[in-house]
């Protein structure tokens, strides 16, 4: 069994299956897909994912706001996100995080984001799903700071070694995305052999950065078997393997999930 552990569903293009939501989760599920984490990226879509994870007894979800989707000027309240947070089939927080490739003069916001969600983390105890890009030594700064009891992960990880080992002290997890997969991603693909077996994740990110062979086309939930495969491969393990140990580190990672079942 396979978790796609960070996927928009939301968001997804479902042109290939029709436009059918199910006819997406029944063919990741044919792929061995067993769990989905949905994720919140905005107080718009916050009512989106809770009400896929009560509709799909395989899917869970977080809330939280993502870096790029702060409101001008203005973070969001802890008592909105704690509020949004109480809830059966939401069982962790984010994506939060910072951005700078994309607004670095946004940066002082993004931190005062960034923060709100490690409190509410600490406050609940859900675990925090963390984007960064070109913001490694504020990212690490503020996780440090907010030294949590639990863990979280970096998800849909491209940054080198150095960080990675450096979130891994603090007892973090990384995941894979299909970016693992693209040509100049070496130094990535470094990180998926290094990376410890009980702190690995995988994941799609649909309906983004699909892997090869789809690469430039919409990604989808189903594809994350195509990750787990390539990251299995990096590694010198068998897929077998691989799926039982992110399942398990998943299980792990967000012990709210409710993984029920075995899918081949």
């Amino acid at each position: 069994m396979l978790v796609d552990s960070h996927c928009h569903l939301d968001r997804l293009d479902l042109a290939a299956h029709d436009g059918s939501l199910d006819a997406a989760l029944d063919a990741a599920r044919a792929k061995g897909v067993g769990h989905f984490l949905c994720i919140g990226v905005s107080a718009d879509n916050a009512a989106q994912v809770k009400a896929l994870a009560e509709r799909y007894a395989d899917v869970d979800c977080s809330v939280g706001i993502h870096p790029l989707d702060l409101a001008p000027g203005e973070a969001p309240a802890l008592d909105w996100l704690l509020t949004e947070l109480d809830h059966p089939k939401v069982v962790a927080i984010g994506e939060t995080g910072l951005d700078y490739h994309y607004e670095p003069e946004a940066a002082e916001l993004q931190q005062a984001s960034f923060r709100l969600h490690l409190e509410a983390s600490r406050i609940t105890g859900k675990p925090v799903i963390v984007h960064t890009r070109a913001a490694r030594a504020d990212t690490l700064a503020l996780l440090r700071e907010a030294s949590l009891p639990q863990a979280g992960v970096l998800h849909c990880f491209t940054e080198d070694w150095d960080m990675a080992k450096a979130a891994l002290d603090l007892g973090y997890y990384i995941s894979l995305s299909g970016i693992v997969t693209f040509r100049n991603a070496d130094a990535l693909r470094d990180v998926a052999r290094q990376v410890p077996a009980d702190r690995l994740l995988v994941e799609t990110d649909s309906p983004y950065l699909a892997p090869i062979p789809y690469r430039g086309k919409p990604n989808l939930p189903e594809y994350v078997r195509e990750v787990a495969e390539f990251v299995a491969m990096v590694r010198g393990e068998s897929f077998e393997q691989l799926a039982a140990q992110t399942t398990a580190n998943f299980q792990r990672l967000f012990p709210l999930a409710h993984v029920v079942a075995s899918r081949g």
